[in-house]
């Protein structure tokens, strides 16, 4: 459905369908619908109507009863407004989007759960230090090591002698 009169088409066939099933059909069986996308072939001769329902799977088969039963009223709506030589036959289609929807936030929250399980194995089992950053050093350690360093002098010009005298 590339062509953009294809789509404005299909669009417009949409917004009809989903003001139709607002205002006009009064059908019992006809649930909380959502009419989600339109799809149209090229040639223009059929429209795949994909839709949703709120509510439980009883819900969505009478649903689905209601919109065949009211396709024809629903047609000729479409062919009137429109305004086209051939009008598309309409297809309703249960839209698997919710669905898919829900099974992904229930894969991201599986893997979320197993990354908090494995931040929280690796806390308890950490190997080394607990902070295994170097630290600037304090004022103290310099002059520990500056009497160090100093007794380190000391002993190499002692050996330095003893090497002379040799």
């Amino acid at each position: 459905m590339s062509n953009p009169r294809v789509r404005k088409i299909a669009d417009r066939i949409q917004v009809i369908v989903a003001e139709m099933l607002e205002r006009r059909i009064k059908d019992p069986r006809l649930g909380f619908v959502t009419v989600t996308d339109v799809r149209l072939t090229g040639d223009s001769q059929q429209a795949s109507i994909f839709y949703t329902v709120l509510g439980t799977e009883d819900e969505l088969a009478s649903t689905a009863a209601a919109l065949e039963s009211a396709k024809g009223v629903i047609r000729s709506e479409v062919a009137k407004q429109l305004g086209m030589r051939i009008v598309p036959t309409l297809t309703f289609i249960p839209d698997a989007l919710p669905e898919s929807a829900r099974a992904l936030d229930e894969v991201l929250a599986r893997a979320k759960q197993q990354d908090e399980e494995v931040a929280a194995r690796r806390v308890e089992a950490y190997a080394g230090e607990p902070d295994p950053y170097k630290k600037p050093r304090a004022a103290e350690d310099d002059l520990e090591d500056e009497d160090e360093d100093d007794e380190l002098d000391r002993l190499d010009d002692a050996l330095d002698d003893e090497d002379d005298r040799s």
